[in-house]
């Protein structure tokens, strides 16, 4: 007989358990009827077979330090090969709590069936066997068709929901044993289907609540949200209030500065034209006093020359012209000091004219730095004004929003109070149930004892078959008690049932109970002990001890 290749049937046998690797599984969780995770025993021995078959046949590359044996490199290919699986093999790298290929490469297994994608990515990579043959022999299971096989199986899979936690996972020292206690049914496995259907009906309802208790959390985080949203939206309100007012303030202010600047300007404009008209007329009148000096003193040479033309007239004529000469100078000089006190005057006005404009145009010049400054501050209590106005309108919105999204959760609430009232009152009719399951238990314990007992009764009663004969010759001239007309014990006068059996007395013909007839004695119609009644027993009992010497 030919020897099969070992090769072979490694293949086969890893074959073999990848069917019933993937098939346990599909059909473990749709009965599961839940998203799987991580600890849940079929999925992890689906990726421990998955592991022994990526490993069949796998090349041993020597390394500086040691040889290495591990899958992470044609997986690794993969994102080559895949441009989709470029983020799953960046994801694994990433992952900080792995130092080892394996623990990578058990890592990247998971990702892909999290991503319904392990199935195509495996495809595309059976497919380039020229690539494989770097990692893999010849006869190894990805090279052969059995890998065509179980990547066609991984297809089923994709109506698996998963949810796995690989950041925390140990996955570097795992070590990957099949269990095949997993695929081998026994009576046992299959009498728990209903415990199994209970544990998992209660699981739901656990996580029910769970789920409920999560969402009153969080209505209770939104209404927590609602109220610093009304506190803070209070705050702008009161904000948009003062800037308001302070907006009006200076508004108020800049009017009466703008007023204040006009009557300024006013009294301003007045004050240098009275005192232009002042100095105009001050000026009008000292060009006529000038002009009349200038006549006098030029009436006074003339009459002077004239005069010294005619000194020679008389002394005392020389005399009156001196002293009109005299008169003439001092009135001369006086004019002459007038006109230089209505110089000054001029001057002090030019300069006082000179100084009051200066001093108009510096407060003009303060009026308006004053009045841009404030319009500054207008426009920026505007512009805030406009920002506030703007917040609280997104506040009010976002309120809203919120108050919207509340009465959905207080909605879906008050649907789940009503759905937990309603799974109350089924885990009050399941416990009902499990009492009157228990009660058919016990009851079914006790007819199951009842019946033991009575079976054991009818294997003695057939060994005494020709004793009940022979003592129902005795017994043709007594009263034989009917089973129907006997519903309690004679003695004890307890009711009869089915664990409390009903039994003849072969001395009297009464029916009693087990416990009241316990008894056997030979009769004289019956040399062979049969059965008799406690009445009897002692009776009996009684005789032959008197009959005795």
């Amino acid at each position: 007989m030919a020897t099969k290749d070992p090769t072979a049937v490694e293949r086969a046998n890893l074959l073999n358990m990848a069917k019933l690797s993937i098939k346990g599984l599909i059909e473990s969780a749709l009965s599961f009827g839940r998203t799987l995770d991580s600890d849940y025993p079929p999925l992890q021995q689906f990726f421990v077979v998955m592991e022994h078959c990526l490993k069949h046949g796998l090349k041993v590359r020597k390394s500086f330090l040691s040889y290495n044996k591990t899958i992470w490199g044609p997986l690794e290919l993969v994102e080559k090969l895949y441009p989709e699986a470029e983020e799953i093999g960046a994801s694994v790298r990433d992952l900080p709590g792995l130092k080892t290929p394996l623990g990578r490469a058990r890592a990247w297994l998971r990702l892909a069936l999290m991503q319904k994608k392990m199935a195509d990515y495996l495809r595309c990579l059976i497919i380039q066997r020229d690539l494989l043959s770097e990692f893999y022999e010849y006869h190894a299971l990805m090279m052969e068709e059995e890998g065509a096989v179980i990547v066609g199986l991984l297809v089923g899979l994709n109506v698996i929901d998963a949810n796995l936690c690989v950041k925390g996972e140990d996955l570097d020292s795992q070590v990957g044993v099949i269990d095949f206690s997993m695929y081998l049914k026994n009576e046992e496995d299959i009498g728990n289907k209903e415990r199994n259907v209970q544990i998992a009906a209660i699981l739901d309802q656990k996580n029910y609540v769970e789920e409920l208790n999560r969402q009153l959390n969080t209505v209770s985080s939104l209404h927590s949200r609602v109220d610093s949203l009304e506190k803070s939206n209070t705050k702008l309100i009161e904000e948009l209030a003062i800037a308001k007012n302070n907006i009006i303030k200076l508004q108020e202010e800049n009017h009466q500065l703008r007023s204040e600047n006009k009557l300024i300007l006013m009294k301003t404009q007045q004050h240098l034209e009275v005192t232009k008209v002042d100095v105009e007329t001050e000026l009008q009148t000292y060009k006529h006093s000038r002009q009349g000096l200038d006549e006098m003193y030029n009436e006074a040479r003339r009459q002077l020359r004239d005069e010294s033309q005619l000194r020679q007239g008389s002394e005392d004529g020389l005399k009156e012209k001196n002293e009109i000469i005299a008169r003439l100078e001092e009135k001369t000089n006086k004019i002459t000091a007038a006109m230089r006190q209505l110089e000054q005057r001029l001057q002090q006005a030019e300069k006082a004219q000179m100084e009051a404009e200066d001093e108009d145009e510096k407060y003009l010049q303060e009026c308006l730095s004053k009045s841009d400054s404030l319009q500054k501050q207008i426009s920026q209590k505007e512009k805030q004004l406009v920002q506030l106005e703007t917040d609280l309108k997104i506040e009010k919105e976002w309120r809203q929003t919120l108050q919207e999204d509340l009465q959905k959760e207080k909605d879906a609430l008050s649907h789940l109070r009503n759905e937990t009232q309603q799974i109350i009152s089924l885990k009050k009719e399941f416990l009902n149930l499990q009492d009157e399951n228990q009660q058919l238990k016990k009851i079914y314990h006790e007819q199951e004892q009842a019946l033991q007992e009575l079976g054991n009764k009818l294997s003695e009663s057939k060994l005494k078959i020709e004793d009940i004969k022979e003592a129902n010759k005795a017994l043709q001239g007594l009263v034989w008690l009917k089973d129907k007309e006997a519903t309690h014990c004679k003695l004890c006068e307890k009711e009869f049932s089915l664990s409390k059996r009903k039994h003849h007395c072969r001395n009297c013909g009464e029916i009693f109970c087990n416990a009241c007839s316990d008894n056997e004695l030979p009769l004289p119609s019956s040399p062979k002990p049969v059965r008799v009644c406690d009445s009897c027993h002692a009776l009996l009992i009684q005789r032959c001890s008197s009959n005795l010497p």
